[in-house]
C-alpha cells in the first residue's frame, strides 16, 4: 500500500509548528521545527535577528522583531538551520509570545 504522507511518530512534538530559538549571542530564530532533540533543533523557512546585521537593519529591536513575527510572519532567509543544543537558551511556540 503506498502512502500520501510521511510518517513523522518519531519527530518532536513540536514538529511542524512555529518556534522561537533563542542562542547565545542574543541571536533569536524564528522558523517551523523540523525536529528537536538532546543535540540539535532543526528549523526549517526561518528568519534570525542579531543585533548588528542586517536582520537588524531596519532598527528594530529584538522585542520588536518578535512582535512583528507574531504577527505578520517571518520571511525565511533561510530554508533549513541545525542550531546545536547547547547553543540553545529557550525554545518556545511563537504564539505563547502575544
Amino acid at each position: 500500500m503506498n502512502r500520501t504522507f510521511h510518517n513523522h511518530h518519531h519527530k518532536s512534538r513540536l514538529h511542524g509548528l512555529t518556534v522561537v530559538v533563542e542562542a547565545d549571542g542574543d541571536e533569536v530564530w524564528v522558523g517551523r521545527c523540523d525536529d528537536e532533540d538532546g543535540e540539535r533543533v532543526i528549523l526549517l523557512d526561518a528568519d534570525v535577528h542579531r543585533p548588528g546585521d542586517s536582520a537588524a537593519a531596519t532598527g528594530d529591536s529584538r522585542t520588536e522583531w518578535l512582535s512583528k513575527a507574531a504577527r505578520f510572519g517571518v520571511w525565511p532567509r533561510h530554508r533549513r538551520v541545525v542550531i546545536p543544543r547547547a547553543r540553545v537558551s529557550g525554545l518556545k511556540l511563537l504564539g505563547d509570545l502575544g
